[in-house]
């Protein structure tokens, strides 16, 4: 017995250790399995999930106001992120202390202000401008690479910027140039062209990256900064008569939101900007009116039409060409040049 005692004992402490290192063993297994994966296959999930958060933004429209949806949406992913990025967190604090002016600024420009400005445009605009006007990300990217990195598209990459643009505009004009001339523009739409702006410098600023850190704790900084930069914001909205009304559908909808827009999307983009650059990457953005389409016409009954159909062939005809000729990415600078 006293050889069964030691057995049993020496059994119990590593299945202690095991259940305790559950969330960290995830991290890990998450790490590797997006590492196999290629960088297009991310960057198409990404705005497939933020496609998703288009939908559930009209179910929660009348529940959920633009900036409580924000900040709400970033602290439920903060809390499924936690059990897995505190371990990773604790190991990479040198890294925060060392890279927090990249972080902070990571944080403040891709998140909190970024999402802050979309949500408050489209409450002065049409969902079309916004759309629309979000749809030539792409193109500021690329003038931001060039401008702050001198960093160039091959010309046959700039004609499928063209081509996928134009599947956009075709899709968001129902193939009329009609429709398309009559486009007016209104205050709300510099807001959302503000916010496409801090998203292009977001995107361009993913090579500052603090090296090494790790994919789960470098989310979880940057979503703390986002969401104390809304938090002042989604105060004063719920003091001038915007309160937010809870229900258990909205709480459900709102988690998924967490999940798959805020947590999963952002790594898979981040992910994905690291394999392929800035310039390509931002070309995948032009999918999210091709899912939300596709979405509409699977979840809410939508018409889909021969204009859509011809939208998402030139979306995906653009995204090939600027993909197949796009160069090796290069290695990206350490933050210790901008600090």
């Amino acid at each position: 017995m006293s050889a069964a005692g030691p057995q049993r004992s020496a059994n119990a402490v590593p299945a202690r250790r095991s259940a305790a290192a559950q969330p960290q063993a995830w991290g890990h297994s998450f790490e590797r399995s997006h590492d196999r994966v290629s960088p297009y296959v991310l960057l198409t999930l990404a705005p497939l999930f933020w496609s998703c958060n288009w939908i559930a933004g009209r179910w929660l429209a009348h529940d959920v106001p633009p900036l409580a949806m924000t900040f709400w949406r970033w602290f439920f992913a903060l809390v499924i992120l936690a059990p897995f990025a505190w371990p990773k967190l604790r190991r990479d604090a040198p890294l925060v202390r060392r890279h927090w002016k990249a972080l902070l600024g990571l944080g403040i420009i891709g998140i909190g202000t970024h999402n802050a400005l979309s949500y408050l445009g489209l409450r002065y605009t049409t969902a079309v401008n916004g759309v629309i006007l979000n749809s030539f990300i792409p193109v500021m990217i690329v003038a931001l690479s060039w401008a702050l990195l001198r960093e160039r598209l091959a010309p046959l990459q700039v004609a499928g910027i063209a081509v996928s643009l134009g599947g956009v505009l075709t899709i968001l004009s129902h193939g009329s140039l009609a429709t398309l001339a009559a486009l007016r523009l209104n205050g709300g739409d510099l807001l959302i062209v503000l916010a496409m702006a801090m998203w292009s410098i977001y995107t361009i600023g993913l090579r500052y990256r603090p090296p090494g850190m790790h994919v789960l704790s470098f989310l979880f900084v940057i979503a703390c900064i986002g969401d104390l930069v809304i938090l002042p914001m989604y105060a004063l909205e719920s003091a001038l008569g915007l309160p937010m009304h809870w229900t258990v559908q909205g709480a459900l909808v709102l988690a998924g939101v967490a999940l798959f827009s805020s947590v999963l999307a952002y790594v898979f983009w981040n992910r994905g900007v690291e394999g392929v650059g800035a310039n390509v990457a931002g070309m995948f953005v032009h999918l999210m009116p091709a899912f939300g389409v596709v979405l509409a016409w699977l979840l809410l009954d939508e018409r889909l039409a021969p204009f859509h159909l011809a939208g998402i062939a030139l979306i995906l005809c653009g995204i090939v060409v600027t993909s197949r000729f796009a160069p090796a990415v290069s290695e990206s600078p350490t933050v210790a040049s901008l600090e």
